[in-house]
């Protein structure tokens, strides 16, 4: 048999308080895509970062041995020398940096210190056709979308020379289109003989393009499954992560529907640059007590910016039509309007918008109902820290306490400390935007725990997802939205993913 392109020999790493990696072990075959699977907090970004040198040789216990030798990275460029590649899921680029400035930073090719911006530009071109990027190399990187950015991450590779590429999270952002076109890309680099390790919750794309899958939970090595000998489908995934069976994706669930409580109507916003541009086109919707609906749409479809409107016209320049929360119109103009009129908005980017990453959970946890806990003119931190407490406890975020920055936890944590900051105001309606993106299935079970524990209290709740699978299992009602206009209203027992996917791409709905 032939030897491994990399093998990792157990692999110990230790921060603070923590053992983040226990005697792990790996091996990836040449030329194969090896899947790494685990919840989070399993260490599945942490043994890449020692691999590629983020974590640099002597801060871990182990051996690690590329194309036959022992090798001892001190840093990320020493890894990239070797051929070894990593695109995190917070993609490196410079936005206003160009297509080709972007390929070649830090790599750039220069005579007597100046960079023959021909010659790159061209180069740019020849990589970007080998990854289905048909740009022009000047273009700014702030003007593609994000499927787009990745493509120019894999270029960016490849202008390495690069043999081992690891991908963390590549499809987490990226609708279902953009994802295929990436899957795809890699299954063509394996074919020109470029190794790929890529870290992913997807599942179902695990299953689909991987050679072998590795299995990590709580930091040590479960098993590593060959793929290509049959048997091995999501259940089998699901219970290596979580050491049992999830018969039943969703919690059981018996809505209890009451009256309406959000009336959305002929809601229209224009674009927040270009004021003659429509963005949400006369949206009508309705949101009952009790009750879960989703909105589905393609990216660009205009999911979050309705949310955002409807949260205290947060999105766009110009908003029309009516809003009624419980009967009373509303003539929000601010976030804080919104917040105080009993709305709540879970930012689909947990990391940019929904926390700071430099605040404890104590403060982040209370950080939007600070009104609730004014003595005077100063903050009851003695009763701060109770309520904290109490939000760590009941949604079991994973943290010694909530003096612990956000920044060390698991997305799954970092999201349940989100909804704690927004349920602590105590909303009637919570808006959830992609409120799983980038969470292991473990943890996607406790927070569809949430979402309806919150519904049979009486509040509604919105949710957008890009995970078809996910809306129909937790959705009482469904829109479908396409080009900024509501295409049609499904009841739960009339929605399938082909239906929802024709009205996603459809006109009105007459």
């Amino acid at each position: 048999m032939a030897q491994p392109i990399l093998e990792m020999r157990s692999i110990t790493k230790r921060f603070p308080g923590v053992l983040a990696l226990s005697d792990v072990n790996l091996a990836v075959e040449r030329g194969e895509i090896h899947a790494i699977c685990g919840e989070n907090g399993a260490g599945k970004s942490t043994l890449m970062k020692v691999l590629s040198g983020v974590h640099p040789h002597g801060t871990y216990d182990g051996e690690i041995v590329y194309e036959g030798q022992p090798v001892a990275f001190s840093n990320i460029r020493q890894s990239e020398s070797a051929g070894i590649v990593i695109i995190h899921q917070e993609l490196a680029l410079i936005p206003d940096l160009s297509i080709a400035e972007n390929i070649f930073l830090g790599n750039e090719t220069a005579t007597r210190g100046v960079i023959n911006w021909d010659a790159a530009n061209s180069r740019a071109i020849e990589l970007m056709a080998r990854v289905g990027l048909r740009e022009n190399p000047l273009t700014p990187v702030k003007n593609l979308g994000i499927g787009k950015q990745q493509l120019v991450e894999i270029a960016k590779a490849l202008s390495k020379e690069v043999r081992l590429l690891i991908l963390d999270e590549p499809t987490a952002a990226l609708n279902d289109d953009d994802s295929n076109h990436l899957l795809d890309l890699l299954k063509g680099l394996k074919g020109k003989g470029i190794t790929s390790i890529m870290i992913s919750h997807k599942l179902n794309e695990i299953a689909r393009i991987s050679d072998s899958i590795t299995i990590l939970r709580d930091g040590r090595t479960i098993e590593t499954l060959d793929v290509t000998a049959g048997g091995v489908d999501e259940d089998r995934i699901i219970r290596g992560m979580v050491g049992r069976s999830l018969e039943h994706r969703f919690p059981d669930h018996t809505p209890q529907i009451g009256e309406v409580l959000l009336e959305v109507d002929d809601w229209t916003v224009m674009h927040p640059d270009d004021h003659h541009r429509v963005v949400i086109d006369n949206a009508s919707l309705t949101v009952r007590r009790g009750e879960i609906v989703g909105i589905a749409g393609l990216m660009g479809a205009g999911r979050t910016e309705l949310a955002r409107s409807i949260f205290g016209r947060s999105y766009g320049s110009r908003h029309s039509g009516e809003l009624r929360l419980a009967g009373r119109d509303l003539k929000l103009k601010t976030v804080h309007e919104a917040i105080r009129a009993g709305i709540a908005y879970v930012s689909e980017d947990r990391k940019g918008l929904g926390l700071n990453l430099l605040d404890d959970v104590k403060t982040s946890i209370t950080s939007a109902g600070l009104d609730r806990l004014r003595k005077g003119l100063t903050v009851d931190e003695r009763e701060e820290v109770v309520v904290a407490e109490r939000y760590r406890r009941s949604f079991g975020i994973k943290a010694t306490s909530v003096a612990d920055g956000v920044r060390k936890l698991s997305g799954g944590n970092q999201q349940k400390v989100v909804l704690s900051k927004w349920l602590y105001t105590e909303p009637q309606l919570l808006i959830l935007d992609e409120p799983t993106r980038g969470i292991d299935v473990g943890a996607k079970f406790e927070i569809y725990g949430i979402v309806q524990s919150l519904a049979r209290e009486g509040k509604g709740v919105l949710v957008i997802s890009s995970e078809l699978p996910e809306l129909l299992g937790l959705c009482d009602r469904i829109y479908t939205l396409a080009e900024g206009v509501i295409t049609h209203e499904f009841a739960k027992s009339d929605a399938t993913q082909e239906s929802l996917m024709r009205y996603m791409t459809a006109e009105r709905d007459n």
